[in-house]
């Protein structure tokens, strides 16, 4: 493989303009933010802003232009006027430097440069930034999205609150600093498997009649106990052992000790990079561009186009080949006698078993006693109607305000056994639960159960009543994402959920629309 001297790196995706250059470590990084006059960013005058600033930025860190071996910049995802000027300040540097030139996903540098800074190896990774939020983890050479907001990122969410209280951009630093002295009002909770939303979450604060300490201190808990809860999903889901924490919003000290609290309960390590590499900048640009180019990875000038929908799922990780060594297998169903999962510590016996919801640490009391109470009562419910209507299920013994004792059922988690006959017949069981006008709400392939031939599923704790073709996509979606990330044999096994799906569901069609339109919703908003 080559090795590359210093890359000048430049990132301007959004509101601020960033460059750097890296060699084997950091040499130089220089940024100049555009603050908006009032309101959001507006993509048109941000491009300008960054088109005027740009010779200023980069000439603070290009004191030898003759070291530079090679230019990386953002090619998404992002603001397409601002990607737009980034690249053509790119594309004349590579050419009068004459050197070569590399696009660097905007998702995957955060992720890289926190992996450097940090040392962690290979983590779930909590991406929380103004217009993406995504629970990120490799898987044979790419990064996979196991969940993400299905609406607007938690940054973009947190600015629009803001602006709608007359706070300056961005609105996080003022909400962190009001919350440090305001108390606890009830607010909605979105979570839907290891997906995610807020606007319902940001209208009702915006309408809150409450003091406006209480409502960014609640705002916050609200938030970040959802980003925390859907990171545990995955790390619970995976085994892993490590989390990682990049992206803007990631600079909060509620969101950091709240993630650090899940992790010490579970075991797990948090990683968090220092602050100047948290937000965006040019210095996880640059790195990212080094090790890209040291694999073999570079792009002609005539190829060399913006991307402002660029998945991280969609970039071939040249530059790992490594595995998942230190990942711990699940333990086949069969033989186990207890279990942690994401919410609930679990006991099973020979003929029944004991689902507890043990409280979080990191959430609110009050809203974990709430959440506690009102899921294990749903559960409870929707597995009886969903049994009632012949879909495969536990049978209930009895229930209190937090725990459920039930069936054991007997056979193998799909988790651990993805054949397409086996996701066949959960599209089919699947099917038949959308037919009765219920919907899981956590469709993942650790809450199915192949036994003899058919596919039983089990918890039900975001289990909900709606005959709505946009809840039956979300519960569809967030099993797809799951089989996506972690096995290569997506393509074949989504394709035989369909036709289980479509075997005993008449409007599967509608529905696997539907779906298509979530996934595309995830894109950089």
């Amino acid at each position: 493989m080559p090795v590359f001297g210093p890359i000048l790196g430049i990132e301007g995706t959004a509101w601020n303009l960033s460059a750097a250059v890296f060699g084997h470590d950091l040499i130089a990084l220089s940024s100049k933010p555009y603050n908006p006059p009032q309101g959001g960013i507006h993509p048109r005058e941000a491009a300008q802003h960054h088109a005027a600033e740009m010779k200023a930025v980069i000439s603070r860190v290009l004191s030898n232009p003759d070291q530079i071996t090679g230019i990386a910049f953002s090619q998404g995802p992002g603001l397409g006027p601002c990607l737009r000027t980034v690249a053509t300040a790119a594309r004349s540097l590579a050419i009068g430097l004459r050197v070569p030139l590399v696009g660097v996903n905007h998702c995957v540098a955060h992720i890289e440069i926190g992996r450097f800074a940090t040392g962690c190896h290979d983590p779930v990774v909590l991406y929380a930034s103004g217009a993406n939020t995504q629970v990120i983890g490799y898987l044979n050479r790419r990064y996979r999205i196991f969940g993400e907001t299905l609406d607007i990122g938690i940054g973009n969410a947190i600015d629009k609150f803001a602006r709608s209280r007359g706070l300056p951009h961005p609105g996080g630093p003022a909400i962190e600093e009001l919350a440090k002295t305001g108390d606890y009002v009830e607010l909605p909770y979105t979570v839907k498997g290891m997906d995610l939303a807020f606007s319902g979450l940001i209208s009702a604060a915006r309408e809150c009649g409450a003091p406006i300490s209480d409502v960014c201190y609640s705002l916050q808990e609200t938030a970040f106990a959802m980003c925390t809860e859907v990171t545990e999903r995955a790390l619970a889901h995976t085994g892993k052992n490590e989390v990682l924490l990049v992206g803007g919003v990631g600079a909060n000290a509620r969101l950091q000790a709240m993630l650090a609290q899940m992790c010490e309960d579970r075991g797990a390590a948090l990683f968090v990079p220092e602050r100047k590499y948290l937000g965006d900048n040019g210095a996880m640009i640059a790195y990212t561009g080094k090790i890209m180019l040291e694999s073999g990875y570079d792009v002609p000038i005539s190829e060399s186009f913006v991307n402002p929908s660029y998945r991280s799922d969609q970039v071939e990780v040249t530059w790992r080949h490594d595995t998942p060594a230190d990942q711990v297998r699940p333990i086949p169903l069969e033989y186990m006698t207890h279990a942690t999962g994401a919410e609930a510590a679990v006991a099973l016996g020979e003929i029944l078993v004991w689902k507890q919801r043990v409280g979080k640490k990191y959430r609110r009391p009050e809203l974990d006693c709430r959440l506690i109470t009102e899921r294990t009562r749903a559960e409870a419910r929707l597995i009886s109607a969903a049994r009632r209507v012949g879909v495969p299920t536990p049978v209930i013994r009895d229930i209190t305000h937090d725990t459920i004792v039930m069936e054991r059922i007997s056979g193998t988690l799909i988790r651990d056994a993805l054949t397409e006959e086996h996701l066949r017949a959960a599209g089919r069981t699947v099917g038949n639960l959308h037919r009765a006008g219920i919907v899981h709400g956590d469709l993942t392939t650790s809450n199915m159960v192949i036994r003899n031939g058919s596919c039983v599923l089990i918890d039900f704790g975001l289990a909900a009543v709606s005959p709505e073709v946009e809840a039956r996509g979300v519960d569809l979606h967030v099993l797809f994402q799951t089989l996506e990330s972690t096995t290569d044999r997506f393509p074949l096994l989504k394709e035989a959920f369909r036709e289980g799906y479509a075997q005993v569901f008449g409007g599967a069609g509608e529905v696997f629309s539907r779906e298509q339109e979530i996934e595309k919703r995830g894109r950089y908003l």
